[in-house]
């Protein structure tokens, strides 16, 4: 998705966050794609930045990285990275937020043992 200005759209960034949390949370068994179980919390993004510091453009290959910053009685901070393919230096940074609540009432709800377990994975 390059802009007028020949470099990928910032907004791009965010999905490229959203996919990469995501994508992570569906291999490890975090997400279920179409699920009503009410006893699995959803995450919901309550915040989220980014930080530009070179140019990327549509068609290279980006690599993200992912980590942890805090685990919190609901919620998570995500740190991602994104990164022309092979790259040294980060051509983005930022972080994505979520709280993680009750399908059905969307009130937030602590995550489960087994959910920090997996998730503290990520914060080394």
């Amino acid at each position: 998705d390059n802009d007028l200005y020949g470099h990928v759209n910032n907004v791009a960034y965010y999905s490229y966050f959203d996919t990469a949390v995501n994508q992570w949370l569906l291999e490890n068994g975090l997400l279920e794609l179409y699920s009503l179980n009410e006893l699995k919390p959803i995450g919901l993004v309550v915040a989220n930045r980014c930080q530009y510091f070179s140019p990327l453009a549509f068609p290279q290959v980006l690599e993200i990285g992912l980590k942890i910053n805090h685990i919190g009685t609901s919620s998570v901070c995500y740190q991602l990275g994104v990164f022309a393919a092979n790259a040294d230096l980060a051509a983005a940074a930022g972080e994505f937020t979520h709280v993680y609540v009750q399908r059905s009432t969307r009130k937030s709800m602590p995550l489960p043992e087994s959910w920090r377990t997996k998730l503290s994975t990520l914060t080394t």
